[in-house]
């Protein structure tokens, strides 16, 4: 992987539309659950970003036939499958490797798998793959690397133990191919696993509960082909609402999916960022209040993630960098990752009041002036978040290890450089 840095000239206006990206969370599962049918599959508007390029490379080692047709549109034909083991050097580049246990279990009845990568935001538990795969038929065995092996999945009644995304993926693409009837309880149902659940039903599967935290399968039926649309990523859409907050500028975000915002717009109305409905356009005005409301008697406002559909933790370092540029306090609590504050110290480097409580609790004070500096991103979203603050930072500010950012945002230097934005990209040598 080449080390990216941008160098980001501060303090522009931007205006005009954006059009977020497909989401990144659903495009991953989606194009591993391909492998579920020997049938041909037409994916559209799936991002061309580092992770999907990295599973895409993945499933050719398995056999399948992965062709991109279009500057978004990839085509899958996993007619023949093979269980081999699969590149560790490449099951670490992304989290997502792990949603390859599920289709090549059912395809194969064996897989063996590198502990997968990702972001570095703190621990992130496995235990609930292990756990519902092995309710619905699995054995498996825990080492250097991870096996499983089934004669047959079947149906089961499965409490995850917690309402992990790609747990619930592995487990609906199982319960797909389990025979008989599985009811998955505690499960996740964010906007991406419900796009996943949509698409596996294209397949020819039959699913309850879509949108819900229960889902109802009755696997075990012929699949076919389909051609799928990637939903928009309305975690880029809150990147979005966030630049143009921090910009002072007014956007107009195209095809945002606005019946999956709720919760996002509310978190950013606490910050006193409003946005408006047009069809399914969102416009982010620049005249904003930009006052943080408290909370009722007076009491300092918090911001909080939950699962969905409360506001996403995928959005917290987004939010955390708009409220340096808002008047007022607020307490952010990030609940799911203990480790995805810590680029905070980096905000506070650049100028930024901010008190760290612990590793997951933070005080932001605003307004600030916020100064360009040095920076390096450490993960995906919190890369972002540190764009965000250099766009409206006083100078130059140069980020490092900007490769991270583009796992998860497609050109995004271009996109945002149509909007008025100075970013200049510099490759500068192989990792």
């Amino acid at each position: 992987m080449s080390a990216v840095q941008y160098i980001v000239e501060g303090g522009q206006r931007l205006q005009g539309s954006i059009r977020p990206a497909g989401n990144k969370n659903a495009a991953l599962p989606i194009v591993a659950a391909a492998l579920i049918t020997d049938q041909p599959v037409q994916l559209h508007n799936v991002p061309r970003i580092r992770d999907i390029e990295t599973l895409v490379e993945l499933l050719r080692t398995t056999g399948a036939e992965c062709e991109w047709n279009g500057e978004n549109s990839l085509r899958i034909h996993a007619r023949e499958v093979r269980a081999a083991d699969l590149d560790p050097a490449m099951c670490v580049r992304i989290r997502a490797s792990i949603l390859l246990a599920a289709p090549l279990l059912a395809r194969c009845g064996t897989v063996t798998l590198s502990p997968p990568g990702g972001d570095v935001i703190g621990r992130r538990r496995l235990d609930t793959h292990f756990h519902v795969l092995q309710a619905l038929g699995a054995t498996y065995e825990l080492g250097a690397r991870f096996r499983f092996d089934t004669k047959g999945l079947v149906g089961a009644d499965v409490f995850l133990d917690e309402p992990s995304v790609t747990a619930t993926e592995n487990a609906l693409v199982a319960a797909v191919a389990a025979k008989g009837r599985t009811i998955l309880r505690n499960a996740a149902s964010e906007p991406h696993v419900q796009d996943l659940a949509h698409f596996l039903v294209a397949l020819g599967a039959r699913i309850d509960g879509i949108g819900s935290n229960v889902y109802t399968i009755e696997g075990g039926l012929p699949l076919g082909g389909t051609t799928h649309e990637i939903g928009p990523d309305h975690i880029e859409v809150g990147s979005f609402i966030g630049l143009a907050a921090v910009t002072r500028s007014t956007l107009r975000i195209e095809r945002a999916g606005v019946e999956h915002l709720r919760s996002t717009l509310l978190g950013f109305e606490k910050l006193g960022i409003s946005c408006t409905v047009d069809g399914d356009d969102l416009i982010v005005p620049a005249d904003q209040s930009r006052r943080m409301q408290n909370d009722l008697g007076g009491h300092v406002a918090k911001l909080e993630d939950q699962p969905w559909p409360a506001f996403p933790a995928d959005t917290m370092s987004i939010a955390i960098v708009a409220a340096t540029q808002c008047e007022g306090m607020i307490l952010f609590h990030e609940k799911m990752f203990e480790s995805r504050l810590y680029f905070t110290d980096k905000l506070v480097g650049m100028g930024a009041r901010i008190v760290l409580c612990d590793p997951h609790r933070a005080i932001v004070s605003g307004p600030t002036q916020l100064r360009g500096g040095t920076v390096e991103s450490p993960d995906i979203r919190a890369g972002m978040a540190m764009l965000l603050a250099a766009l409206c930072a006083d100078g130059t500010s140069v980020i490092n290890n900007a490769q991270q950012i583009e796992r998860g945002y497609e050109r995004i230097e271009q996109r945002l450089g149509a909007l008025g934005a100075s970013i200049k990209r510099v490759t500068l040598s192989a990792q």
